[in-house]
């Protein structure tokens, strides 16, 4: 196949089950043979309004792109902000992969636009929409540019009359914060791309002021598929409480990065089987969770098992020759940068914790300041829950669970030691300056 990232390695189907054809093909498919793989779509004298809400309710639909938040809340959200103020809503796909170390959205974006698209038009249908957006990262490297290209071919093979929803493609700047609805809503109102200081959610106010439903590209996919098998499709996958297939970004040892589908409930070491040992796993992303190795080797692909949200889908195994501090700094200075420097916690809290994160996975400078892991502690206790948005909490929480995971390294690095003989990144962290 052609990949969206030359860092990437093909895709890798792994549902949990076979039934119905609700996986991602293998090569990227042209509108009539999407509607050849998945079935046509099913037309609105046959998914009356109210219908698709409703077995969007009984499957169980949670929102792919970190936060996990119920579709159908939000559906309820937003119409019924709509009638309130008597104005047709907005709704806006969200493919702003921020993240530099996720590629699973590029990827169904780029095999399968189409699906996306289909999700667009029945969640339009759905709210009588009178804006469809989808947001993807404006040109960016590695071949991203390239994506954009192939959207706006996907957009013109569709018949916008048999559609019923004309569906608009913006192109946002690849920052981490560019993707946070709040934030996008911004970008695609013209204003400077960072969460405004509204005590309005974007369910209530969101693009030109109306109501504004923003999900992510992988979740709406997933609508497009519930309409054509059923809900009881969706709930074949995953678990009683986290349902349904979900695609995942793997990064295993020192291969390139793959994108997995599987879902919750699925054994973890599968996806990391060719890792050698390792040290530890990170789970959600860079807003998520380090998880210890002997936890990871038996734990499944639910929140509840692993202690922590499953969030953007990224899954790291951290080879065992690289020192767990240096790869958390590496991206909690990158956090710290991409932030939107407009609240205390962003403007002075995560800078700190970045320096003296840095400062601990140092082992000179480490053993030479015992304060270090005090001061980054209470830092974390002054930060979290005090942000104008949740950058600071996700920030904190990988920070957390890096002084958990990785005590054994804090005390060597106290000692003027490293366990890790390797101090390349693992993870990519783009550096870039500030944006304000």
């Amino acid at each position: 196949m052609t990949a969206t990232d030359n860092r990437t390695e093909t895709l890798v189907i792994e549902p949990q089950q076979a039934q119905g054809n609700g996986v991602l093909p293998s090569r990227p498919l042209n509108h009539a043979e999407h509607r050849a793989y998945y079935g046509v779509l099913p037309a609105p004298d046959r998914l009356p309004l109210g219908e698709l809400a409703s077995m969007i309710g009984h499957a169980g639909v949670r929102g792919r792109g970190g936060a996990g938040f119920p579709l159908y809340r939000k559906l309820v959200s937003v119409s019924g902000a709509a009638r309130a103020r008597r104005i047709a809503p907005a709704i806006v796909a969200n493919g702003c992969e921020g993240e530099p170390a996720s590629h699973k959205d590029k990827h169904l974006l780029w095999l399968a636009p189409h699906l996306v698209l289909d999700g667009l038009v029945l969640l339009g249908r759905e709210l009588r929409a009178t804006r469809a957006v989808l947001a993807v990262e404006a040109g960016a490297p590695n071949g991203r540019g390239d994506l954009v290209r192939r959207l706006r071919e996907a957009l013109n093979e569709r018949d916008v009359r048999q559609d019923g929803v004309r569906i608009e493609l913006a192109e946002v700047p690849g920052r981490f914060i560019a993707g946070e609805s709040a934030a996008l809503v911004s970008t695609l109102d013209g204003g400077p791309g960072l969460p405004p200081y509204s005590e309005l959610s974007v369910r209530e106010s969101g693009v030109g002021g109306a109501p504004t439903l923003v999900q992510n590209v992988e979740t709406v996919a997933q609508v497009a598929l519930i309409a054509r098998y059923g809900p009881d499709w969706f709930r074949d996958y995953g678990t009683a409480a986290e349902p349904g297939p979900q695609l995942f970004t793997v990064y295993s040892g020192r291969q390139r990065p793959r994108v997995v589908h599987s879902a919750a409930g699925a054994a973890l070491a599968p996806l990391i089987a060719d890792a050698g040992p390792i040290d530890a796993v990170l789970v959600g992303g860079y807003h998520g969770s380090w998880i210890p190795a002997p936890l990871a080797r038996h734990a499944r692909l639910t929140e509840a098992d692993l202690g922590a949200p499953l969030g953007a889908g990224l899954i790291a195994a951290l080879p065992a020759d690289r020192c767990g501090l240096a790869e958390t700094a590496h991206i909690v200075r990158y956090l710290a940068l991409e932030s939107a420097g407009q609240c205390g916690p962003c403007l002075n809290g995560l800078p700190r914790i970045a320096a003296a994160l840095e400062q601990l996975a140092d082992p000179h400078q480490a053993a030479r300041d015992r304060g270090l892991l005090e001061r980054i502690e209470r830092w974390c206790g002054m930060v979290e829950g005090r942000g104008l948005c949740h950058h600071p909490d996700g920030s904190v929480r990988l920070v957390r669970s890096a002084l958990m995971t990785f005590r054994t390294e804090i005390a060597a690095h106290h000692a003027g030691q490293c366990t890790g003989g390797d101090r390349r990144p693992l993870l990519p962290a783009p550096a870039r300056e500030l944006v304000h």
